[in-house]
């Protein structure tokens, strides 16, 4: 049992990257100060590339210009990690959750993370492991789930990006989170069969439950 968080649940649909980062900050300070639970929050972006507190520009592959000639944004921004794709299909959680009830434990809240989505993946009956050094979840050598955050006065925000039934060519145009020589994979793909964020959410949030609020 990893300790036990109550929080919420807002599905936010489908909203702009940054948009979205100044939604976590406002309920950051709400939890900080106790005006707020602790709330997990899912959200589907449009097409966007961010810009971890690691970024390394040699894998960004293109200018920026070239990204946004396509569609795409690229945004810097406070997680810890490099450069990763968000879009559409794609399920992002981000756990805005009170780490000082959890123990302040960085490493262990990254670990919890990358915890709850291996359940969600064994109960679609797929096989996720962790690749240390790595954070992140990866499925037959593939990466099928991003995890980075950011922690302000012990309450955590930023998270997950599972890949569900999202385009996976925009990742071709990155090095993603700057791992070179593997692969980024989704459910969709890994299943041989459509796999939609909607199928993913209540499985998501039941494996949150399970971790977080233990019975």
């Amino acid at each position: 049992m990893t300790g036990s968080q109550p929080f919420g649940v807002q599905d936010l649909g489908f909203m702009g990257y940054q948009t979205c980062h100044d939604l976590q900050n406002r309920i950051v300070e709400e939890v900080v100060d106790g005006r707020r639970t602790s709330t997990l929050l899912f959200v589907e972006h449009p097409p966007v590339y961010s810009l971890g507190a690691a970024f390394q520009p040699k894998n960004l592959l293109h200018e920026v210009s070239f990204y946004e000639e396509r569609g795409f944004e690229v945004v810097p921004t406070d997680r810890g990690g490099d450069v990763t794709y968000h879009g559409p299909n794609q399920l992002v959680a981000y756990p805005i959750f009170d780490l000082r009830i959890l123990g302040q434990d960085l490493h262990k809240w990254l670990r919890d993370l990358e915890e709850v989505v291996i359940r969600t993946l064994a109960h679609f009956e797929l096989e996720g492991y962790r690749f240390p050094p790595h954070t992140g979840v990866w499925v037959n050598g593939k990466k099928v789930c991003a995890i980075g955050i950011k922690v302000r006065r012990w309450v955590s925000k930023h998270g997950i990006a599972l890949n569900c039934n999202n385009d996976l060519s925009p990742f071709d145009l990155i090095v993603p989170c700057g791992i070179e020589g593997y692969g980024v994979t989704s459910l969709t793909k890994e299943l041989g069969r459509t796999v939609t964020v909607e199928d993913v959410k209540p499985i998501l949030k039941a494996k949150f439950e399970e971790l977080f609020e233990p019975e």
